[in-house]
């Protein structure tokens, strides 16, 4: 089942909202400042690309991971995470759509706070 809703997953969108994740990243690794970051966006990129069967464990993180994590969250969270659930509930309204708009829903959890953020398979 993971293969499938993956399968239709890339197909469908998830393969050109990965490859935006991994270009943000570069744009930020670029900045040399914001390379952590960029790296916190190749993981959303990773989960992305991959969705179903994976799980987020949320709150790992030490002193940097809580200054990372307000920084992130006032430049690029709040955003990324409205969007996502917008998404999430645009899906949500058909039966068809809902395994995806719970995925949206977990991608909103992660950009609010991708530090510390652990991606289980």
């Amino acid at each position: 089942m993971k293969f499938l809703g993956n399968f239709i997953w890339i197909i469908f969108g998830g393969l050109i909202s990965s490859i935006c994740w991994f270009l943000a990243g570069i744009l930020l690794c670029i900045t040399i400042v914001f390379i952590p970051f960029g790296r916190q966006c190749f993981k959303i990129s990773n989960l992305v690309l991959w969705p179903f069967g994976s799980e987020v464990d949320l709150g790992n993180f030490g002193a940097f991971g809580l200054v990372g994590n307000i920084i992130w969250l006032v430049l690029f969270g709040w955003e990324l995470c409205l969007g996502h659930f917008t998404i999430g509930l645009i899906y949500c309204i058909t039966i068809v759509g809902i395994p995806f708009g719970l995925q949206h829903f977990k991608f909103a959890r992660l950009a609010l706070i991708p530090f510390g953020a652990k991606i289980i398979r």
